[in-house]
């Protein structure tokens, strides 16, 4: 992961420029043979953004949030759990939840997922 916190833009310009750059999210997390891995790759007064591996067979059982957040499936293949309904879910796969709504994740194969959890205003 690569955070560069400043930069020079062009000739004469020194703005500044935040920004954290991940070339390849699966360089980031690994499948752990047994078990769930998580790690925060971002993290500010607005976002959180963490990655989790899942080995296959793994579940975070249904729970809810206090605020809005999405899930992205980079790799394999599971099955999550949105409020009462339930949906089979591959690579590419980006669902946004509304804060509260009960939800869960089953790794059906082993699993590489992004969850943003967007932070409310206080």
């Amino acid at each position: 992961m690569t955070a560069v916190t400043a930069r020079v833009l062009g000739s004469g310009d020194t703005g500044i420029v935040n920004y954290t750059l991940i070339r390849n999210l699966s360089d980031e997390i690994r499948i752990p043979e047994n078990g769930i891995l998580s790690r925060t790759l971002y993290n500010d007064d607005r976002v959180k953004i963490l990655a989790f591996g899942f080995a296959a067979g793994e579940e975070l059982s249904a729970h809810t949030a206090p605020m809005p957040a999405s899930i992205y499936i980079h790799s394999g293949d599971a099955r999550l759990t949105l409020g009462e309904d339930t949906f089979d879910a591959q690579a590419g796969t980006l669902v946004h939840m509304a804060p509260q709504l009960t939800h869960g994740i089953f790794a059906k194969t082993p699993v590489i997922m992004l969850l943003h959890m967007y932070k409310q205003a206080r």
